[in-house]
């Protein structure tokens, strides 16, 4: 089974964490890897917990093979002065699937907005820094449900694509969940499609 580049990307394998000081200020930086927005809140709860007192919380996310879903926040700083600058070095190690917090704790000296720019940027560079950057692939999923005459055909056709069935239910209406990259569940879908009474849902 042939499967092309668009679903490749670049992640941080485990979760790393850096600092990075200015003036007395403190900016604790966490870089996470993400699999899907639902997972942005709990990941902050999380921080807000080790950090009870600290004064910022600012964060940015990357989704998708191409980083085409994301989102910047500032946690009340001056606009585009946290969470942009923390996508952007998100952005510059090229990494996606993955999420930079920094925290901050004021040390009596303003940094003005500049300041404040470098400041999370590098904290969150320092948290990458740290951590092990690899490659990874974009994963798509299928549920299939068809007769029990069809096993045959069904699994013989995941031998020749090499696929494992996950949570297989075999009986009278079998049920199977398929797993693969996503370049190649096209081809997946259209082989499954040519078997009689198989029923897929996405």
């Amino acid at each position: 089974m042939e499967s092309n580049r668009e679903d490749q990307y670049l992640t941080i394998e485990a979760p790393c964490e850096g600092l990075f000081k200015a003036k007395g200020s403190k900016h604790f930086g966490y870089v996470f890897p993400l699999v899907h927005a639902g997972q942005v809140k709990e990941l902050l709860e999380e921080i807000r917990i080790q950090h009870p007192t600290a004064g910022h919380l600012a964060f940015a996310y990357r989704l998708g093979a191409q980083g085409e879903e994301w989102r910047a926040n500032d946690d009340g700083e001056p606009n585009n002065s946290a969470g942009p600058p923390i996508l952007g070095a998100l952005r510059s190690h090229n990494i996606t699937q993955c999420m930079g917090v920094v925290v901050r704790y004021f040390g009596g000296t303003k940094l003005g907005v500049s300041g404040l720019i470098e400041a999370y940027r590098e904290a969150t560079n320092e948290a990458i820094s740290t951590g092990n950057i690899v490659q990874r692939h974009l994963i798509s999923s299928i549920s299939l449900t068809f007769p029990y005459a069809q096993l045959g055909p069904v699994m013989s056709l995941m031998k020749r694509l090499r696929l494992t069935p996950l949570t297989p239910d075999f009986q009278l209406t079998c049920v199977m969940k398929i797993e693969t990259r996503s370049s190649s569940m096209g081809e997946v879908i259209a082989a499954l499609s040519l078997i009689p009474e198989v029923r897929i849902e996405e």
